[in-house]
């Protein structure tokens, strides 16, 4: 055990020291690195940020039925057995809402009691609201979800039915469809950066030729050869990882500026943050596998033509 401590040990020294050899190449592959590994982490950032936000909204349908202003309270609740012969099938929570009842909660919602106050007469009307269950994004369950307020549109004296929680579906897919476009394009940017390693790694083994072949001729197995080279990629990706991170970090702060204008329109106070420091380790774990692989491929292929 404690000589394959010294062998890692030498093989991580031999690393830094090729990084202090040629300081300025090593900086700038770590920058190249970066500018790729940037992108798609400040897409994962994104979407660490905006999933607690979607995950709090319901995605289950929810229709709403408002009755006409002046259609009596008696005829408001005779609807109540036929929307349950509609939604017959489906599981759902059936609730009338009294128009005093609306009337409370808007003020209490809203703040807005005064201006409330002068209209003098109540202006919202008695509705009913279903909560859907079982249902998904799918588009048939979306069209049968559209049926159903179509045939609630028919029933004597309602004015309007809205399907609540459509926009939230939308959001779904859409967030679906961002994460396969950030997952494309991870992979497509870590491809380049196992080239990036690839190239440098290339251009090491080429210059060290001649103490390959001595270290070969004085006994040296390949193993001891080859971790110098791996060391190497897999700083080149941490550093690159590091320091992409590092960027995404600095353009939250700009970022987060102009979201707090946008966001006050909505009295929100939505902010971008960083990931926390579990999602951090994964990234750069992630950066320095994908150094590791671009020097294992390169090692591989040119040490073998040495042999």
């Amino acid at each position: 055990m404690n000589i394959w401590f010294r062998q890692h040990r030498f093989a991580l020294g031999a690393a830094f020291g090729q990084v202090r050899k040629t300081p300025g190449s090593f900086l700038f592959n770590v920058l190249v690195v970066a500018v790729a590994l940037a992108l798609p982490f400040a897409g994962v950032t994104l979407l660490d940020n905006v999933r607690p936000m979607s995950e709090q909204l319901s995605v289950d349908p929810e229709i709403s039925l408002f009755m006409k202003t002046d259609a009596p309270r008696e005829q408001a609740q005779a609807l109540a057995p036929q929307l349950r012969e509609i939604l017959a099938g489906s599981k759902a929570k059936v609730s009338f809402v009294p128009r005093e009842q609306a009337l409370e909660n808007l003020k209490a919602k809203s703040g807005l009691t005064g201006v409330i106050e002068t209209l003098g007469e109540n202006p919202l009307p008695d509705s009913y609201v279903m909560k859907l269950e079982g249902f998904t994004s799918r588009t048939t369950d979306a069209a049968r979800v559209d049926g159903l307020a179509e045939q609630m549109k028919a029933l004597p004296g309602v004015d309007s039915v809205q399907v609540d929680s459509a926009w939230v579906k939308r959001l779904a897919a859409l967030l679906g469809v961002l994460r396969l476009v950030l997952l494309l394009l991870a992979v497509t940017l870590g491809v380049v950066v196992i080239a990036v390693v690839f190239n440098t790694i290339r251009l090491q083994v080429l210059t060290q030729r001649d103490e390959i072949a001595v270290s070969k001729l004085l006994g040296a197995t390949d193993n001891f050869i080859h971790r110098p080279f791996y060391y190497t990629g897999a700083l080149l990706g941490l550093c690159a990882g590091a320091v992409a991170l590092g960027a995404v970090s600095l353009a939250l702060h700009p970022l987060n500026a102009a979201i707090a204008e946008f966001a006050r329109l909505y009295a929100s106070e939505f902010q971008l943050s960083a990931l926390p420091p579990l999602g951090l380790a994964g990234l750069l774990a992630i950066s320095a596998g994908l150094g590791l692989m671009g020097a294992m491929l390169s090692v591989q292929r040119h040490l073998a033509r040495l042999n």
